[in-house]
Order: C-alpha cells, then sequence, then structure tokens
C-alpha cells in the first residue's frame, strides 16, 4: 500500500509518480480530497484533547479552592462529547482512505522508463546464441512426440488446461527439482507452501482487493487458489518482526499456480503460454531498505543463469511504468527466445515492491529501538511450463523429437 503519510505531506509528487502508472486523476483528486478533511479533522480533535486536559487540570484546583464546578463540568462533558464525534469521524474518514488506497498501485521509481505499455518496454541485454537449424522449425503444439495432450486436459477442467504425459511429464518434474536446486546453491532457502491463501494474505501481497477477478475461490470458504508462491512466501512473515541480523530472508518454492487469465481473452489460445493451471519456481526475497537494489540485482542474475545453464538465448527487458505490475516499483522481465514463434516470450520476471506489500502485510525489522517496515522482492525462476515449451523448440531435431539439455539428464 502507498504510504497515506506521504500522500498527505507531499501530495503533489506522489499525485505525478501515480499518473506515470496510469492512475486516474479522478481517484487521485478523492484521494487527495478525503486525505485533506481527514487531516484536518485530526487536527481540531487535538485541539480538542488540548483543550480537555487543560480544563480537566484545573478541575482539581476548582475543587480546593471550592469554586463552583458546575459550568467548569459542563465545559468538559461538552468537550469530551465534541472529541468523541470528531474521533469517529477520524476513523471513519481513515477506513475510507485505507479503502482507496488499497486499490491504488505503487509509486514506480525515478528510474523506470515513461511509456504506454509493452511495446515501450526497453531491452537491456541480449544473452546466448540463439540456435540455427536445417529445416523449419515447428511452435511446440505441432511437434509429433506426443507429450502434450491438449484434448483431455480441456476434458478434465476447460480450455486452457492441459495434461503432458511421458518423457514430457518427466521433464517438467525435472525443471522443478533443477530449478530448486539452482536457487539452493545460490542461498535461497527451499519452503513448501500452501497451494490456497486466505484473503488477508492475498491482500498483503496486493491481489486484493483489485484482483479478486482473476483468482479461483474456494465456495463457502475464505481460500482462494493461488496465483503465484509469491503470496505464500512473502506472507509467511506477515505481521511479525523480523530480527534484522536475519535479513535478507532468501525464499524459494515449487508451486502450481492458478489464474483464471480474466484481462486476456483471445490471448495465446493455442499451447502453455496461458493457462489457467501452471507450475512455477519463485523466488522472494525480505530485505532492509539498503540491501534491497543488492538483492534485486542477485535474483536477476540468478534466474537469467538458470536460463544460460539451460543453454537458453534470452533477453532482458526493463519494464516501462505502463507494464509495470500493480505491487512493483521497478521490474525486469526475461525473455526467452522461442525459435517456432520466431520472436522473445517473458519467461521470467523480477520485481522489487520496496515498502509497499510490506506496509500491507505488516512485515518489518528492527533498526535500533525502532520497527522499520522491510522491503519485499519476488521473481519467477522460471515459469516451469514455458520453460519446457522453450526446450521443445529450441531442442527440436527434424523428426520431432527433443534433445534434453545435459544439465537436465541426471533429473531423467
Amino acid at each position: 500500500m502507498i504510504d497515506i503519510r506521504l500522500l498527505q505531506r507531499d501530495f503533489e509528487n506522489v499525485a505525478a509518480a501515480l499518473t506515470r502508472k496510469g492512475v486516474d486523476s479522478e481517484i487521485l483528486d478523492n484521494l487527495k480530497a478525503i486525505s485533506e478533511e481527514a487531516k484536518l479533522k485530526r487536527q481540531e480533535m487535538e485541539n480538542v484533547t488540548a483543550e480537555q486536559n487543560k480544563l480537566s487540570k484545573e478541575f482539581g484546583r476548582y475543587k480546593k479552592e471550592g469554586l463552583d464546578i458546575a459550568p467548569l463540568q459542563a465545559n468538559i462533558n461538552e468537550l469530551k462529547s465534541k472529541k468523541q464525534t470528531l474521533e469517529d469521524d477520524v476513523r471513519v474518514l481513515e477506513e475510507k482512505l485505507t479503502s482507496i488506497a488499497l486499490g491504488v498501485p505503487n509509486l514506480p521509481d525515478e528510474n523506470v522508463p515513461d511509456g504506454a505499455d509493452e511495446d515501450e518496454n526497453v531491452v537491456l541485454e541480449t544473452i546466448g546464441e540463439k540456435p540455427s537449424f536445417d529445416f523449419e522449425p515447428k511452435e511446440h503444439w505441432d511437434l509429433p512426440n506426443g507429450w502434450l495432450d491438449f484434448e483431455r486436459g480441456v476434458k478434465l477442467a476447460k480450455s486452457r488446461f492441459s495434461a503432458i504425459k511421458g518423457q514430457g511429464a518427466r521433464l517438467e518434474r525435472a525443471l522443478i527439482n533443477y530449478m530448486l536446486d539452482f536457487n539452493r546453491q545460490r542461498g535461497f532457502e527451499e519452503w513448501y507452501v500452501p497451494f490456497m491463501a486466505n484473503s488477508n494474505t492475498l491482500q498483503g501481497t496486493g491481489q486484493l482487493p483489485k484482483f479478486e477477478d482473476d483468482l479461483f475461490k474456494i465456495e463457502g470458504e475464505d481460500l482462494y487458489l493461488i496465483p503465484t508462491a509469491e503470496v505464500s512466501l512473502t506472507n509467511l512473515y506477515n505481521d511479525e518482526i523480523v530480527p534484522a541480523d536475519e535479513l535478507p530472508l532468501m525464499l524459494t518454492s515449487y508451486t502450481p499456480c492458478f489464474r483464471k487469465e480474466a484481462g486476456s481473452a483471445g490471448r495465446d489460445t493455442r499451447g502453455l503460454i496461458r493457462q489457467h493451471q501452471f507450475d512455477k519456481v519463485e523466488m522472494v526475497a525480505i530485505t532492509k531498505a539498503e540491501e534491497s537494489e543488492e538483492v534485486f540485482e542477485k535474483m536477476v542474475s540468478c534466474a537469467s543463469d538458470l536460463l544460460t545453464s539451460l543453454g537458453l538465448a534470452h533477453q532482458k527487458v526493463q519494464l516501462c511504468t505502463g507494464d509495470l505490475g500493480f505491487s512493483a516499483a521497478t521490474t525486469i522481465d526475461l525473455e526467452v527466445w522461442l525459435p517456432g514463434q520466431n520472436k522473445f516470450r517473458e519467461i521470467s520476471s523480477i520485481s522489487n515492491t520496496r515498502e509497499f506489500q510490506a506496509r500491507r502485510a505488516k512485515i518489518r525489522y528492527k533498526d535500533g529501538k525502532k520497527n522499520v517496515l522491510a522491503h519485499t522482492l519476488n521473481g519467477s525462476s522460471l515459469a516451469v511450463g514455458r520453460t519446457l515449451l522453450a526446450i521443445m523448440e529450441n531442442y527440436q531435431r527434424e523428426d520431432g523429437t527433443v534433445e534434453i539439455p545435459a544439465v537436465l539428464k541426471k533429473y531423467m
């Protein structure tokens, strides 16, 4: 959540930053009006409290000197009643302010490039060599190896679900194990977490209330299927004060992920690119403010090096303000080369959310005697299904079989 006190203290700069991220001016005007009203009411309440305290001190002197206390008592009672009314007003206004703020995205970092959408993202670096073929490479769904069974996936559930069999299923499992081992060797502690989360947990990382339509809800329960392990890993420390000497916390986990893909009608309807259920290995870090930039770079390098180890050409892309996620202050995507599609496609997204999620989830650490909001970071390492299809397309042979990358053979 954005810092409401910063909003009240420096509205113009906060509004300018949010405008870069496409926040509607009407929402900003509403935030400003409620914020100013709450500030004025709080100041009035503090003035009434000060006056009440002053008269209460006089009360003892009046009694001691035998003065008539009735007018003074009436005054105090009136102030007490006024204070209660003002407290109620302030509470209602601050609840309203918080409710609106929960739907407002994070401020983008100053160095994030301005842009309307993904077409204005900036390619920072291309890594690795694209494979060459002496035949026309196929897209993964056209390979005749029989790994992917989309018809049976639809039969079991509905469109955008798939079944994977035989060597393809073994490769999916091999990738999960390899990714977890790779991350663990880079200093990430492995966790196994629930695949469901309650509403408080999802609010902590920013999925609720704004993105409820993209979540699969469990009927009759305060539970949702998780859209990413970022939700579970980050909220392991929800409403906790982490000892400073334990930071940074570096966490990794495999989970299936579940998304309705509500805003992607008509996009990537074929293949494994955009499924309602997919496997992912996630990285999450909880850090001190002064460490988060260094940890961010480590997470980007970890995911990039993982792709390099698999022999997959890819590029690092800095997202512009118009393509930046709700909770992110800055994001670098990794896009893998898919020869069948003859284009780069996103396979990992690494974001620094600064204090945004920690403020919502109340994740703090001790800095001397003060409790300070942590910084939280998250990133895919990697989306397993997209890695599977990248291997299928990059390592395909003319007869439709697929070579297994050397680092995965022991896992097969």
